[in-house]
């Protein structure tokens, strides 16, 4: 498949955001077409998802929760994401597979294998070229947000140890896969960040 599919993954408050528009307009002043979205919420229909997923008041069963972000990562996938590569563009996402098996599989303690195998069961097995892990301690990453935020989602308000969890799967899954991921340290300057971000994706599209 041509096209480029990089996804930025990290915990709460590690500056995914605003790294991905820092890229896109990179890429974009390179001439290259760029497809920014996210998971959940890159369809219609992930907006839906999304609002049940993140803003629904009221308890959701873990395998629920996992088998939504599943559900929106198909239609997601099928729709958007693989359209786009065939047609040689970059596909810029905020959040992926990785995401529900540092979430639901360690977070949610539902097992990371088996989130996983979900997960690249909806995705029919397309996995990123490259993944940008934002690391940042769970402690810095909270008082970023609490700045950022008047009310939280329903993970962003799960407590230390859950993050921490999130935090260490993460880099357990940059470890296993070192030639996907690259990893940088967050709490580094804006620009710092986004220098070494635009070295690898230049090395990957020429």
């Amino acid at each position: 498949m041509a096209g480029l599919f990089v996804t930025l993954e990290g915990g709460d408050g590690s500056g995914k955001t605003t790294q991905a528009a820092l890229l896109e307009a990179w890429l974009v002043e390179r001439g290259e077409t760029v497809v920014r979205t996210r998971e959940p919420g890159g369809t219609d229909l992930g907006l839906e998802l999304r609002q049940i997923v993140l803003h629904r008041k009221g308890h959701i069963a873990p395998r629920a929760e996992a088998l939504l972000y599943a559900a929106d990562r198909a239609h997601h996938v099928a729709t958007l994401v693989r359209p786009a590569l065939e047609r040689d563009e970059i596909v810029l996402q905020d959040r992926y597979i990785d995401s529900s098996v540092a979430y639901q599989g360690a977070g949610r303690v539902l097992g990371a294998d088996e989130v996983r195998e979900l997960s690249l069961w909806a995705a029919e097995g397309l996995l990123p070229d490259l993944t940008i892990l934002l690391d940042l301690d769970v402690r810095l990453g909270r008082s970023r947000l609490d700045v950022a935020r008047t009310e939280y989602d329903r993970l962003e308000a799960e407590k230390d140890d859950f993050h921490s969890r999130v935090r260490q799967a993460y880099l357990d899954l940059a470890a296993a896969e070192p030639t996907r991921f690259l990893v940088l340290d967050a709490s580094q300057s804006v620009d710092t960040i986004a220098a070494s971000i635009r070295a690898r994706v230049a090395e990957l599209r020429g």
